[in-house]
C-alpha cells in the first residue's frame, strides 16, 4: 500500500494552489472526466455557488467520451456563463493533463467567448 499522494492528486493540489494564488475575483471553469462523461463547471468561490453547468449526460447522439462531446460541453458551458454575466474565469483542469478531451473543452470555451 501506498503511503503517499497518487500522482493524480498530486497534480490536483499543484494546480488548485496555483490557481488561488492568480486568480483574483474570477470565478474558476472546473473540468471533471470520466470514461464515460465529461463534466464543466463555472464556480464563483467567493460566494459558494455554481454559477453555469454543463455535461455529456443529455448528449442525444450517443458519443459521450470523445473529443467532439468535450468541445460541445466546453461551447455549452461558455454560452451558460456568458448568460449569467460571466466573461472571465481562471481554467482549474484538476489533476487531468491539458490534452485530449480536456483540451478540447477548453480551447471550445475559449472560441464561444470564455477568456482564460
Amino acid at each position: 500500500m501506498s503511503k503517499g499522494l497518487s500522482l493524480f492528486e498530486k497534480r490536483r493540489r499543484r494546480n488548485r494552489t496555483a490557481l488561488r494564488a492568480r486568480s483574483g475575483l474570477r470565478p474558476r471553469l472546473h473540468v471533471h472526466r470520466s470514461g464515460k462523461h465529461i463534466y464543466a463547471q463555472v464556480i464563483d468561490d467567493e460566494a459558494g455557488r455554481t454559477v453555469a453547468a454543463a455535461s455529456t449526460l443529455a448528449a442525444h447522439d450517443g458519443a459521450t467520451a470523445n473529443v467532439a462531446a468535450a468541445s460541445e460541453v466546453g461551447k455549452r458551458v461558455a454560452e451558460a456563463a456568458r448568460a449569467a454575466g460571466v466573461t472571465q474565469v481562471v481554467f482549474d483542469r484538476g489533476g487531468f493533463l491539458f490534452h485530449g478531451r480536456v483540451k478540447a473543452l477548453a480551447e471550445a470555451a475559449r472560441e464561444a467567448g470564455l477568456e482564460f
